[in-house]
């Protein structure tokens, strides 16, 4: 069983034909730090062309501007900042990952992970490429932050209970 009150760590691989992911956690077993699995997951791609995902791939790996993908995962990860690190390895470094990735999952009804194809998205797969963002995405960005509740109940309860002010002085920024 995982706890809750410590770390975990996420590994993930993914290419043209599947995508693995193994969390971990490290726990004390016999008085000495043990990592072990939580649980494991993986998926065949579910792309028409998956030839097309290895070239994508490929290209992205050459551009140094930030693209759609990477911008999700940036908004996707923001309420995780200072609580986690990312670290890139090649597949042959972490196996669990690769190898579930190797041998995915068919993306069929009965995995868990199942995406079904004629899945609709809110971004097209092919519609835009984000190059620069203005400064009027991060203030909507801002904006949405002050209309949601629970980061409005966690600034007020930091500005009431938290004795560094230039902490919540921060939050009260940035929601």
């Amino acid at each position: 069983m995982p706890d809750w009150n410590i770390t975990f760590k996420l590994y993930i691989d993914a290419c043209g034909d599947g995508l693995g992911y193994a969390l971990h956690q490290v726990q004390i077993i016999d008085y000495k730090p043990t990592e072990g699995p939580v649980c494991y997951i993986s998926r065949q791609s579910n792309q028409q062309n998956p030839d097309m995902v290895q070239a994508k791939w490929s290209a992205y790996s050459c551009i140094k501007t930030p693209n759609r993908h990477m911008l999700r995962w940036q908004i996707a990860i923001q309420e995780y900042r200072g609580n986690m690190t990312i670290v890139q390895k090649a597949g042959n470094i972490h196996k669990n990952s690769d190898r579930l990735r190797r041998w995915a999952l068919a993306n069929t009804p009965d995995n868990p992970t199942y995406v079904p194809l004629e899945a609709k998205t809110q971004i097209p797969s092919e519609g835009i490429n984000i190059t620069d963002i203005g400064t009027e995405f991060f203030e909507y960005v801002r904006e949405s932050y002050k209309q949601d509740k629970n980061c409005h109940i966690l600034t007020s309860l930091l500005d009431k209970y938290c004795k560094d002010t230039d902490s919540v002085n921060s939050l009260d920024e940035a929601c």
